[in-house]
């Protein structure tokens, strides 16, 4: 079974090496502040910015959980006023109030107090609105930063520079300075190396230097980036890792997070090829962050996976498939057209064919519904073979109940199974019928109305019809 892929990871996860490497680097405390209070104005959203998903994770989840990977002692979120919902999505992390939202720094201050006690040890800020931050990149900017510098910045090389602030280094590769983009002088608009935002501090050295950074520009705002220049005049190194553009892309349009979502699909879907999954139409097919597929598996075009599906090996899912909250044993065939929904546990060698939706359903081994049928709330046996047009009336319009089919049952077309209501082992339900009790094993169970039949009677239907239009005529 493949793992489960996050985009910080060239193995398609956070790697357990990584994470022993993590642990056993110099045992100094870590503490992360994620920025996460800005409005989001260029959405166009009620929904705050960092809630947006991208491979069905919101981009704060996204951060997070690349930061988990450090194991710090605290974690704190910055929200804006108002933002309960962040809140609750990152819960159990704290949460840090930026009232006036004058800043980078602002924002950073806002979490002090939910670092009080925080005095040695490394401070890593975030930006809840980049999700590609990888693991790695983070493990190498604490690196960096406890082997000695009171500050390390995260910077890359995009393509165009145009309105990035610059890193200046000296000869010796320090960074002596962050200049916005406006200020810069020809020489140093030059420099194609550029500033993500990204920090690492030292907090018995550089935290102390947030009061004293002052407003004092265009925008009349904090800028945390002024803090590089205070500790270098207080005498302290500070240092610059490099990262790839695509790593550190901000979200902060409907656009970006098109692109966002775009740029983790294709790496995605790449990594699901080079791990044994044939995809016939990569470009149209939609993982979740935690799409789990094993090999041999074959999806045709246009299926979309959200959250919580894992997939096992031989596994056939063919177009126009829609599945969440899924598990699909080995050897299964699914779709085309198919929607499996939470809690649907497809076992192997089942068969789950076209306008079949599945939803708190368990299907077994080699079970087949095969064509236009909903089953809903359903226990259905290994081998039992459900016509089509069946429906599992699961739902009394108070109540959800269930129903059971047992092994090797076969339900004939167009049933009805009135929940709670159980069809034995074996049993066998005429098409048509509308089942309210149990069926008991190797039964055949009929509920329908009597069949008549008058001979010539639909000669002189069509008769009397033609007389009465004739009539009107």
């Amino acid at each position: 079974m493949a793992r489960i892929w996050q985009f910080a990871s060239p193995e398609g996860q956070h790697d357990e090496d990584l994470r022993e490497s993590v642990i056993k680097m110099t045992g100094e405390p870590r503490a992360v502040v994620v920025l996460g209070a800005g409005k989001g104005t260029r959405m166009k959203s009620a929904l705050p910015k960092v809630l947006h998903k991208i491979a069905g994770r919101t981009m704060i989840s996204h951060a997070l959980d690349a930061a988990s990977v450090l194991k710090p002692e605290r974690t704190v979120v910055v929200v804006g006023p108002g933002m309960d919902n962040v809140a609750a999505e990152v819960a159990p992390f704290d949460t840090a109030i930026q009232h006036g939202q004058s800043g980078t720094a602002d924002a950073l201050k806002a979490a002090v107090p939910s670092l009080k006690g925080f005095d040695q040890g490394t401070v890593i800020v975030l930006f809840g609105d980049s999700p590609f931050i990888t693991a790695e990149t983070l493990a190498n900017m604490v690196a960096a930063r406890e082997a000695g510098a009171s500050a390390v910045v995260l910077g890359f090389e995009p393509a165009d520079p145009t309105g990035y602030g610059r890193l200046v280094l000296d000869d010796a590769d320090n960074l002596t300075a962050i200049v916005e983009h406006k200020e810069c002088t020809q020489d140093q608009l030059r420099i194609g190396l550029c500033n993500s935002g990204f920090m690492a501090l030292d907090a018995a050295t550089a935290l102390p230097l947030l009061n004293a950074i002052t407003n004092d520009n265009a925008k009349g705002e904090y800028y945390l980036t002024d803090i590089v220049s205070l500790c270098v005049e207080a005498g302290h190194k500070c240092s610059v890792i490099k990262a790839s553009e695509d790593e550190l892309l901000g979200v902060n349009s409907r656009a970006d997070l098109a692109r966002a979502e775009k740029i983790w699909q294709d790496k995605r879907r790449l990594e699901a090829m080079d791990n044994g999954v044939t995809l016939t139409s990569p470009e149209s097919v939609f993982f979740a962050y935690d799409t789990q597929l094993g090999t041999d598996v074959i999806i045709e075009p246009h299926v979309v996976f959200g959250p919580n599906v894992t997939v096992g090996n031989n596994v056939t899912i063919k177009a126009f498939s829609h599945l969440e909250g899924a598990q699909v044993g080995d050897g299964a065939d699914i779709g085309p057209y198919a929607r499996l929904r939470e809690g649907s546990v497809i076992g192997k060698g089942a068969r789950v064919g076209n306008f079949v939706e599945t939803k708190k359903c368990t299907l077994g081994d080699g079970a087949k519904a095969n064509h236009l049928s909903y089953l809903g709330d359903a226990e259905i046996g290994a081998r039992a073979n459900i016509g089509a047009g069946t429906i599992t009336c699961n739902y009394d319009g108070f109540l959800k109940s269930k129903t059971w089919v047992g092994e090797a049952a076969f339900i004939g077309s167009n049933t009805s199974l009135v929940a709670p209501v159980s069809i034995g082992d074996g049993a066998i339900t005429g098409a048509g019928s509308v089942i309210t009790r149990d069926v008991s094993p190797d039964a055949i169970a009929v509920e329908r109305g009597e069949q008549k039949m008058r001979p010539g009677a639909a000669t002189e239907y069509r008769a009397a019809k033609k007389a009465l239009r004739d009539a009107q005529s």
